[in-house]
């Protein structure tokens, strides 16, 4: 389920500017940016779309998160001209044909589509198997909210951070992960014998190396100390190894 919410007022832009990771300044016409909202320690917090369409601003977000996420935002909000309301439409997603109006998803080609507007009839989508296959975290499972850095989810490839952009919220900590000469930990894809609940510990011999999420036809992503993942690894009674 997603919130859809409608954000107007003359500091609109700059606002989100300040405070999200991706590059929303260029939507003054229609246009879509992934972006997520961090602690000022570069956490995670909450994942969405910033969405333009026909001169009215939207932020797409997980319902699970959505009152957190506005809340933390109008927080900020201070002297700024910003008003965040509830929008009545609905979002809708699907890899075939994209109606007119959609925008492509801008995290991968994959992910097909998002409508904004009334409902439409969505077809039947494997998106777990669509995630897993293309590394793909989503919000609640493999993000976690106060725990996830977003390098090591994955967010420059699924261009959800610019690092030509000027400071936002949680900025040094990640320009300063993206300046490492390699991330220790990250998001990646397994092949998985077996099955085992989300979250389970992955163990490299006595060595807990990362956690297992997301499992699909014989894969599964799963959030590794990279230097430990070596040969063949457990999680419960799963057997994984690095696809």
């Amino acid at each position: 389920m997603r919130s859809i919410f409608l954000v107007t007022g003359a500091d609109r832009l700059t606002f989100l500017q300040g405070l999200l990771s991706g590059d929303v300044l260029g939507l003054t016409d229609d246009g879509i940016v992934y972006a997520a909202l961090l602690t000022p320690q570069g956490k995670y917090l909450a994942d969405m779309f910033v969405v333009a369409q026909g001169g009215a601003l939207y932020l797409d977000i997980d319902a699970s998160i959505a009152a957190g996420a506005v809340q933390r935002l109008n927080m900020y909000r201070l002297r700024a001209d910003v008003q965040i309301t509830p929008a009545d439409i609905s979002v809708s997603r699907g890899v075939e044909r994209a109606p007119n109006g959609a925008f492509a998803d801008p995290r991968h080609p994959a992910l097909g589509w998002r409508h904004y507007g009334a409902a439409l009839p969505e077809a039947l989508v494997d998106w777990d198997a669509l995630r897993v296959a293309h590394c793909i975290p989503e919000t609640g499972i493999e993000l976690i909210p106060n725990e996830t850095y977003i390098l090591e989810a994955g967010f420059d490839r699924l261009n959800g951070v610019s690092f030509r952009k000027g400071c936002y919220v949680g900025q040094e900590v990640t320009a300063r992960m993206r300046h490492k000469t390699e991330l220790k930990k990250g998001l990646v894809r397994v092949a998985i014998d077996g099955a085992a609940p989300v979250g389970t510990d992955i163990m490299a011999g006595d060595r807990v190396a990362g956690t297992l999420f997301t499992q699909s036809g014989g894969f599964a992503l799963a959030h590794l100390r990279l230097d430990w993942a070596q040969g063949e690894l457990r999680a419960g009674d799963a057997r994984l190894t690095l696809a």
